[in-house]
């Protein structure tokens, strides 16, 4: 019964997220920008959502080894492709090198612009007038559970440098909290235990001390990665988490979107 009442619900929100319409046609998806810690799992959630719309374990977002690098070594748009034949979702992924400590790393400034809408795929040209679609619509930090307690303290200003400065430009943020098996043996043991686990909302805690967001904000998840076929409990946790972004970067678009229609009718 378990299994048939998750697959319903998930069913439920894939369908919402699928169908997810903006008032304005000149967005054509909705711009995550996901930055963090080298390691953090930011490919791996890429891959995690795409497996959960393509109902199949795939692995888009190219994923290294957890060896104290940074795979990502560019700035790279992944978008999500639906069920065969069904054109992209409303929804795409920046994915950005990871901050390092000391100066080595993508330098905060970069994702500062890519914030804005500067940075173009790849670093090819700095875009001058970046349009909706360009901008960052939700900033996404993306950190591991088990390594939020001993995150790096310049890699912790390093991102409330970044979230500051979202904040000014009124983009909605959230933390996605990665790797909750390593941080919890219960969890580790079965995923469900997620929500009453206490180890897990300890370290929620510290994650919204460090960060200086709410708790509600914070969203754990277990990404994808060694799992040869889909898990519906896994499954649960990535599309609540998209809900969650998505719901914040509606709020922005149609803010944005009223506020520019009033300027033109002005």
């Amino acid at each position: 019964m378990s299994h048939m009442f998750h697959d319903e619900g998930e069913n439920h929100m894939v369908d919402d997220l699928r169908s997810f319409k903006l008032s304005d046609p000149d967005v054509g998806q909705l711009r995550c920008l996901l930055y963090g810690p080298i390691s953090a799992g930011k490919s791996s959630f890429i891959n995690s959502v795409n497996n959960v719309f393509q109902s199949r374990t795939t692995s888009g977002a190219l994923v290294a080894i957890d060896g104290g690098f940074s795979f990502t070594t560019t700035y790279d748009t992944h978008y999500i492709q639906g069920r065969s034949g069904e054109k992209r979702l409303p929804f795409a992924f920046n994915d950005v090198m990871g901050l390092e400590q000391n100066k080595n790393g993508l330098h905060p400034d970069d994702i500062i612009n890519a914030l804005k809408g500067h940075l173009p795929e790849g670093y090819e040209e700095f875009i001058q007038n970046p349009s909706l679609s360009d901008k960052t619509h939700c900033l996404v930090s993306i950190v591991s559970a088990d390594k939020i307690s001993r995150m790096p303290e310049d890699v912790i200003a390093k991102m409330k440098n970044i979230r500051a400065e979202a904040s000014k430009l009124n983009i909605p943020q959230v933390v996605v909290m990665t790797m909750p098996d390593k941080a919890c043996e219960l969890v580790n043991k079965d995923v469900k235990r997620i929500y009453y686990s206490k180890a897990i909302k300890e370290k929620m805690q510290i994650c919204s001390y460090e960060l200086g967001l709410p708790m509600n904000c914070i969203l754990p998840v277990k990404n994808y990665h060694e799992e040869g076929m889909l898990d519906n409990d896994m499954d649960i946790l990535i599309l609540n988490a998209m809900t969650q972004i998505m719901n914040f970067k509606c709020i922005l678009i149609e803010y944005a979107f009223r506020v520019t229609r009033i300027f033109k009718i002005n």
